[in-house]
């Protein structure tokens, strides 16, 4: 093998960088060619690329984002694209593309190897941390850190005035990031798509709770993590109604992309560039068509496939003592 490149896809996650910048000296290590390319899978199409050298991955593993930029990338899932795609990395002689991505980055990478004889290697990027087959992606440690952060400011705000605070978070259809920081934050209470219920059921939990709480420590603060786009009419919506049906003061605070941001903690760091030099030894042994992953410290690969047609579940302890502990708060 004398070249390989790379790509990140998707929503943008702390640590892409570190993970570039693994990628890039493994490479250098091994004496290969190592090429990047911009704005995800339309940087391919696009063959908008650059030869990677060590001095362009000098002093890159503390920032945020990705020094090759990303995008998503609609038009890639005709076959026309993923020969086009085929036919600009044969030209430039490319034995195997290395792509830092979420799950929708993955079935891109599965649909491009319909067309194209080089290997196909995943590295799960994204801060949602819902790819099956590891314990954590690339970008989650540090969304998680923003959140609490976030949360601990707005309980200042919300003791100070006693208000209900309902603080939305990433994570449209998985609640890793919700449950976590809701326990590391010590909220009130957590609404997580895995765990929702009628949104009447929710709505008259959440009540009774801040009633609860009345009765056993007076007017006080009141925190909920809800993740984003659960409740129908949105969490702004969702403050609105609390507030006439309990007489407490309620504001929604959307964390938005920040979640996104900011110089990644050294969980991702590490992570990140362990997945990065084993994704390249991997494509030094011929691998193809598979995730590279890390479960009890134990680097893996597994079928690339497997990353989004396997459900990942929370786990179950965090969720029990989340439910123990939300329980015992709202006895008077």
């Amino acid at each position: 093998m004398r070249k390989i490149a790379l790509l990140t896809s998707g929503g943008d996650a702390p640590g892409m960088n570190a993970c570039i910048r693994a990628i890039v000296l493994t490479g250098l290590h091994y004496d290969l060619q190592v090429i990047g390319y911009r704005h995800g899978y339309n940087g391919l199409l696009d063959q908008e690329y650059l030869n990677l050298r060590s001095k362009n991955v000098h002093n890159i593993i503390q920032r945020g984002g990705t020094i090759l930029h990303s995008a998503r990338c609609k038009d890639f899932y005709s076959d026309e694209s993923a020969k086009l795609a085929a036919k600009n990395l044969n030209a430039l002689g490319v034995e195997a593309l290395l792509i830092i991505g979420g799950d929708g980055s993955f079935k891109g990478a599965q649909h491009l190897a319909k067309h194209w004889q080089g290997q196909v290697i995943g590295l799960p990027g994204t801060i949602d941390n819902d790819i099956y087959g590891c314990d954590a992606t690339i970008g989650y440690y540090t969304a998680i850190e923003t959140a609490l952060e976030s949360i601990d400011k707005v309980r200042d705000t919300a003791d100070a005035f006693e208000r209900v605070f309902l603080v939305e978070v990433m994570g449209r259809h998985a609640g890793f990031i919700g449950l976590n920081a809701a326990i590391a934050s010590a909220s009130d209470q957590v609404m997580l798509p895995e765990l929702s219920q009628k949104c009447d059921d929710e709505l008259e939990n959440i009540i009774a709770h801040i009633e609860a709480g009345k009765i056993r420590r007076g007017s006080t603060s009141y925190i909920v993590v809800i993740t984003e786009n659960l409740w129908p009419n949105g969490v702004t919506d969702l403050a609105k109604v609390l507030t006439d049906k309990t007489g407490v003061e309620c504001r929604p605070v959307i964390l938005g992309h920040v979640q996104r941001g900011g110089s990644p903690v050294s969980q991702d760091r590490v992570l990140a560039t362990k997945l990065g030099a084993y994704a390249v030894e991997c494509a030094l042994e011929g691998k193809r068509d598979i995730m590279v992953g890390e479960q009890n410290q134990q680097l893996l690969c597994l079928p690339i496939a497997d990353s989004w047609q396997k459900r990942k579940e929370l786990d179950p302890y965090l969720v029990k003592i989340q439910q123990q502990l939300f329980d015992i708060l709202q006895r008077p």
